[in-house]
């Protein structure tokens, strides 16, 4: 296959296996819940009812930047498989992806001009300090494996075995960034309840379908660099079983505790990163 071939074919399987996903998470959530909740499906039905949906502009928006911005995070994470799971590049650049998701997360929010997305951008800065610090994992798997390229921490562990038994505080670390982009996440403060959806709150139609695509892939992509780096290279269905397993266990997560607010959320995520670093590195003087 083509480098264009596996790139479209990539992209594909990241936005579908991603809304099945996000469907499956909400399901999981209602069953504990007690409540039937919605199909498995229903997020990549409400993503494509989007693009037939009438589009909305607010008055308050700073056009052309409110239409560009969601365009431009949906091209974001597509720009994250292509690193990914196509050319198996750089973890580090993977994480500068993640930084300029950040970005744009904030300027989606105060492109609007909507209270709730200017309050929602305002929290996105705001949990940026707290997810700094989780970045420390990528400093504990260089010195662990001497490397930043993905193919070769394939490599690493298909020879001394998967990082997670190895790094246990750093997985820890990976997996509390994970659960923080979780919907209804208690780490999830910029889209929280009390400020309805976020910096999404004011895109409607196409523009709010390239943000639902764009969490599709988010979601898939936040999984699929989890179980690579510490686990190892796995066929795709060992890939999907692990995401499966990963968003069920932060299904029972979101659906059993409340959610935070925004000086807890942080504080408990700093807290842990840094019991994760200090940790971590104990682990590695003593092995």
């Amino acid at each position: 296959m083509n480098l264009m071939g596996n790139i479209i074919v990539n992209i594909t399987i990241a936005f579908l296996v991603g809304s099945l996903l996000l469907g499956f998470q909400r399901k999981v959530m209602a069953r504990i819940q007690r409540r039937p909740g919605p199909p498995v499906i229903q997020h990549l039905l409400h993503t494509l009812k989007f693009y037939i949906k009438e589009s909305s502009f607010p008055r308050t928006a700073a056009m052309p930047f409110y239409v560009a911005i969601a365009a431009t995070l949906c091209g974001i994470w597509v720009s994250a498989v292509i690193v990914g799971p196509v050319l198996e590049g750089s973890l580090l650049l993977f994480f500068g992806i993640y930084a300029l998701h950040k970005i744009v997360e904030h300027n989606a929010g105060s492109s609007s001009g909507s209270p709730y997305g200017k309050l929602s951008c305002v929290r996105a800065v705001f949990s940026a300090a707290a997810e700094l610090p989780l970045f420390a994992v990528l400093a504990i798997i260089y010195l662990e494996t001497r490397t930043m390229i993905i193919s070769d921490i394939i490599g690493y562990q298909s020879i001394h075995g998967p990082l997670i038994l190895k790094l246990p505080l750093a997985a820890m670390m990976f997996f509390v960034l994970i659960l923080s982009k979780a919907p209804y996440s208690p780490f999830s403060i910029t889209k929280g309840k009390d400020i309805i959806s976020g910096y999404e709150t004011e895109h409607f139609g196409v523009l709010r379908g390239y943000l639902m695509i764009s969490e599709s892939i988010a979601w898939y992509m936040l999984l699929w660099i989890f179980l690579t780096v510490f686990v190892g290279g796995l066929s795709l269905p060992l890939y999907i079983l692990g995401m499966v397993i990963i968003t069920a266990v932060t299904a029972f997560i979101n659906a059993t505790t409340p959610m935070l607010n925004p000086n807890h959320s942080v504080a408990i995520q700093v807290i842990l990163a840094f019991l994760g670093i200090a940790g971590s590195i104990i682990l590695m003087l003593v092995m």
